[in-house]
């Protein structure tokens, strides 16, 4: 762990809307999520709050692969606690899908534990 994203890839994190994760070691396609960046950090959550399955799995087993484009990037993720970080990964929810009715619902109570700070390995 400790490891960061480059400038390139982050920049691709902020600019792009839709990535697919693969929780654990699955080689089948990944679930679409949405992916935030603030700072040199990515984070993602569950729309589905603690139900959805990938999350479920993800942070179960602490590792899934980050797919981009044709990039597969292997990560770590971690549980997010702490006040300041979720708010901000929320407050860069709704500024990133700010045009989508769906932004709201990535900052909705039950959805903010299931925040991860996704790392690469």
């Amino acid at each position: 762990m400790g490891e960061k994203f480059d400038a390139a890839t982050l920049r691709i994190l902020r600019d792009t809307n839709e990535v697919r994760i693969r929780p654990g070691k699955s080689s089948k396609p990944g679930v679409i999520i949405w992916i935030v960046a603030t700072g040199p950090d990515a984070y993602v959550r569950s729309v589905k709050a603690a139900e959805g399955k990938w999350f479920q799995r993800l942070s179960r087993e602490r590792e899934g692969t980050l797919e981009i484009g044709d990039r597969l990037i292997p990560v770590s993720a971690t549980p997010v606690t702490d006040q300041a970080t979720l708010d901000a990964v929320s407050a860069e929810y709704l500024r990133k899908y700010a045009t989508s009715p769906y932004a709201k619902s990535m900052t909705r109570a039950e959805t903010l534990s299931t925040t991860l700070h996704l790392q690469p390995r």
